[in-house]
């Protein structure tokens, strides 16, 4: 939360239950949960995303697949160590609130983020093969207890074009959607592997002044995996 009270924060999704619960860790006696939401966009593809519950906002024995669903939360990251020296930065929903049994259809395609932010690398600008706008961002997001969730952004268009001007340290709010995209990660050795990466699409984009976040993000950023840290999660 900001100096004037707002979230810095906010995912708000639905869909169906698309995995069954799987443990994921304990914090203080409680213990949470991962599982997948699949959200349909209007283009009538779905994205398959990861989330975050605690056991006291579920019954845990009664959560079967298919569920319409409907939450309220944060988009968070963390670092995931593959090897001696490198990780790979996971990204998941973190559940604050749920409705579970909705009835509304219209619920299936809620894929709403707000957050407040960051630049903490570099904008990696582009052109698209069809000479369409495209810029990479990654944004820290400050959290309590002084920690901060780094989290991979795209823009499009003019957004693209105006973020190629912004530098490390800037403070920025992005409104958008968390979306799936699947690839193929090709290694030296000729094989490849089937990835799904995670990400914001942003649809509006702006320069902001809150200089709260950057004590906060500063500190995180120097701290920040150095390695080429990647934005995917295993299929």
């Amino acid at each position: 939360m900001n100096e004037t009270g707002l979230e810095n924060n906010v995912v708000k999704i639905g869909g169906v239950v698309a995995s069954g619960l799987e443990s994921s860790h304990e914090l203080y006696g409680e213990q949470f949960y991962k599982f997948y939401i699949e959200i349909d966009r209007l283009s009538g593809q779905k994205d398959r995303l990861p989330v975050i519950v605690s056991e006291r906002l579920i019954d845990i024995n009664n959560f079967p697949e298919g569920t319409i669903i409907k939450l309220e939360g944060q988009y968070r990251s963390y670092n995931q160590m593959i090897g001696e020296n490198k990780s790979k930065l996971i990204l998941t929903v973190f559940v604050k609130n749920i409705e579970v049994g909705c009835e509304e259809e219209r619920v299936k395609t809620l894929n709403e983020l707000t957050m407040i932010g960051t630049i903490c690398k570099p904008p990696v600008y582009r052109k698209t093969p069809l000479g369409r706008d495209i810029a990479d961002i990654l944004l820290a997001v400050n959290r309590a207890y002084n920690k901060s969730d780094y989290i991979p952004c795209i823009l499009w268009g003019r957004n693209a074009k105006f973020c190629e001007k912004l530098s490390i340290g800037a403070d920025v709010k992005v409104v958008g959607r968390i979306q799936a995209r699947a690839y193929e990660k090709k290694f030296q050795d000729g094989t490849s592997e089937s990835r799904v990466a995670y990400e914001v699409s942003v649809s509006k984009f702006e320069k902001v002044r809150t200089s709260t976040f950057m004590d906060v993000a500063e500190e995180n950023i120097e701290n920040h995996d150095a390695n080429e840290n990647e934005k995917v999660e295993e299929v």
